[in-house]
């Protein structure tokens, strides 16, 4: 048997979880890189996923805490997309990605993890980026740290701002 030694994750892995809904507190606080939060709009923002299924997933949330897509008045329906469409650029700028997988869960049956507050996923997508490792092994491999993620992300995103 092969070991896959990845020390720098036990930091992830004994982190304390969060008690109440990551969307709404974590855009209360001031430490949005603590948070991995890349963007703030008027009704919605960008942030990213701790636990990732690719470098580079994030998502976008409305600051109102509701669970469906149809709870939405059209400006933040509106916002919600643009905010979409600004994070697929600077992906496609800072990490160069074959293509994205785009989604949203309504309800846990659909697979929400967190299904009193909507989000919307964005993943970039590489050929070849699905391994063995996930198949054979139920492991998934993060080529890079969160936090270079975040701030390659940050920058792009702000000069895209600008």
């Amino acid at each position: 048997m092969e070991r896959l030694f990845a020390p720098w994750r036990i930091r992830y892995i004994l982190a304390p979880k969060h008690e109440g809904c990551i969307f709404c507190d974590f855009v209360k606080e001031s430490n949005d890189r603590e948070n991995l939060i890349l963007y703030r709009g008027e009704t919605s923002f960008i942030i990213m996923n701790r636990n990732p299924y690719n470098p580079g997933h994030v998502m976008i949330a409305p600051y109102k805490h509701v669970p469906s897509t149809e709870d939405l008045n059209d400006e933040e329906l509106l916002e919600s997309f643009k905010l979409v469409n600004l994070v697929i650029r600077a992906i496609r700028e800072c990490m160069n990605p074959d293509g994205f997988n785009i989604g949203v869960n309504v309800g846990k049956v659909s697979g929400a993890g967190i299904e009193q507050h909507l989000h919307i996923h964005v993943v970039p997508r590489w050929i070849g980026d699905t391994s063995f490792m996930p198949v054979l092994a139920d492991v998934q491999v993060i080529p890079e740290a969160l936090e270079e993620t975040y701030d390659k992300l940050k920058r792009t995103i702000d000069s895209l701002i600008d």
